[in-house]
């Protein structure tokens, strides 16, 4: 008598190794500054003991240990002397208005057009117009002249995750890794930026849709169910908007620009080379269409990342024909945004709550940041971006060969002194080495941030729904309220720029 075989279910495939610090300290934990630091608070302490002062040398310890603290025990992701100093800067900016904004349309003076008029660390971002792109017209470039960085920004339209089987969730999640992997064999650009949020859908589309195509005579009964629809439906119905961000350097555009006339129409020409090539890559990922925006389609973006209310009317405008030669980039910015409370933004009569997604040690399926863009309830709106840097190969290799190196050294330092390894330290000497082989094997590593946030009306508790969203993440992320800096972390999240990802602090895959 035989068992017949019974067919295994499908395991949903975990990534792991996703929360790597970049700059782990090599003594204890500490970085060389930190240490530093300790060994000059314990020198006074030492030379008391030496010369026998005990109780001169226990003041300094507990005065060191108090000072020692304050440098080095993180909270909330920050040492507190970090806090300390973000909320003086903070106190600085509230009292002297310079975090207090108000547009120059507000005043009366709109100015030019395609002047932009932005808040905060959007004011060092200009959207020159490049050249034409193939049939879609001319392409707004992205310029953040503070990190020196150009860039451009595509609406996608796809089908979604959520009815996919594991085996389709598989094989995307391995068409997005090779993606990156063709960013990293790239000169010209290496950050990919995805920014997923909702849209409260008022019916706008159908609404237009319904008045071309009514007939002359329809039925009452017919009307009157519509009507009744409309309301039902319409009031929570929730559309997604999904834009592409992609840029480079400007140290990595300027040879190629140089060759293609230098100026904005070289650095274009160097961009529009690499996103035919992008294109593709990202058609295989299901998406249906990949538009590159032109400066009044990414000001309308803008503007409705401020003002989520004022999409219907953009819409409207859009699909009967009324926008005219589109939404100016000088009034793509809020109209008024006071100074920032230390734990939200606010802005154009909403309020908005970020945070930082910081990704398990346990690991994380594919499509696990789902969750957090249901939304709860009618007129919330909720964004998930997502900032990627595919190092060079270089770059790559000095990282996993440091990355080796140091979990070679603590092992074998426990290891001389008789301690055991910890399950912790064999994960980490683990990975290592399964990143050093795949980095061998011609894969890239990659920097990536995740941001999410929350917005709604000013007049709503903006706290319950932030409790909300920390309650979506609860079990599968941890949310680190970016404090003290939450009107960055906005732009981060909720602005299509490409704008988000540190410069030296956050995660290696």
């Amino acid at each position: 008598m035989t068992t017949p075989a019974v067919a295994n279910p499908v395991v949903p495939r975990i990534y792991r190794g996703l929360n790597r610090r970049e700059r782990a300290g090599w003594i204890a934990g500490l970085t060389v500054g930190q240490a530093g630091a300790c060994l000059m608070l314990a020198a006074p302490v030492l030379m008391s003991i030496s010369a026998g002062r005990w109780r001169t040398g226990l003041g300094a310890a507990a005065a060191g240990g108090l000072v020692a603290a304050v440098l080095v025990v993180p909270v909330r992701g920050r040492p507190a002397v970090r806090w300390l100093t973000h909320l003086i800067l903070h106190r600085v900016g509230v009292a002297m208005g310079w975090s207090t904004w108000r547009s120059r349309a507000a005043a009366g003076n709109p100015g030019p057009d395609h002047l932009p008029d932005l808040p905060g660390s959007l004011a060092r971002v200009q959207f020159p117009d490049g050249p034409a792109f193939r049939t879609q017209g001319r392409i707004c470039l992205i310029h953040d002249t503070g990190e020196g960085r150009w860039g451009a920004t595509a609406r996608l339209t796809h089908t979604g995750v959520g009815m996919l089987s594991q085996a389709e969730c598989d094989r995307l999640a391995a068409r997005l890794g090779n993606l990156l992997l063709s960013v990293g064999h790239r000169d010209v650009v290496d950050r990919v930026s995805l920014l997923v949020r909702t849209v409260p859908d008022d019916g706008t589309e159908h609404q237009v849709w319904r008045a071309a195509h009514l007939a002359a005579a329809p039925p009452a009964l017919a009307v009157q169910a519509c009507a009744e629809l409309d309301a039902a439906i319409g009031s929570v119905a929730v559309r997604h908007e999904l834009f592409l961000s992609v840029s480079g350097t400007e140290t990595a555009l300027r040879r190629p620009a140089a060759a293609a006339g230098g100026g904005v129409t070289g650095r274009a020409h160097a961009l529009y080379r690499v996103l035919d090539g992008i294109e593709d890559a990202v058609k295989a990922l299901n998406v249906r269409t990949v538009s590159w925006l032109s400066g009044p389609q990414l000001a309308a973006a803008i503007r409705t990342g401020f003002n989520p209310g004022h999409a219907a009317a953009l819409e409207h405008a859009a699909l009967t024909g009324t926008a005219g030669g589109g939404w100016p980039m000088s009034l793509a910015g809020p109209v008024h945004a006071p100074s920032p409370p230390a734990r939200s933004y606010i802005h154009d009569g909403y309020t908005s709550v970020s945070y930082s997604v910081l990704m398990p040690e346990a690991g994380t399926v594919f499509g696990s940041l789902a969750p957090l863009l249901a939304v709860k309830t009618a007129g919330e709106r909720r964004c998930v971006a997502i900032h990627y840097e595919v190092l060079g190969a270089a770059g790559s290799s000095r990282a996993v060969r440091a990355n080796r190196f140091r979990s070679t050294v603590v092992t074998d330092y426990k290891a001389g002194k008789g301690f055991s390894t910890s399950a912790a330290d064999q994960r980490e000497a683990g990975g290592a080495r399964a990143q050093e082989h795949a980095v061998a094997a011609g894969h890239a590593m990659v920097r990536y941030a995740a941001v999410a946030a929350v917005t709604v009306p000013s007049n709503w508790n903006v706290e319950d729904h932030a409790v909300r969203l920390e309650n979506d993440a609860a079990g599968r992320f941890r949310l680190l309220r970016l404090e003290l800096a939450q009107d960055s972390a906005f732009v981060a999240a909720c602005l299509p720029l490409g704008i988000g990802l540190p410069r030296t602090s956050g995660s290696l895959r």
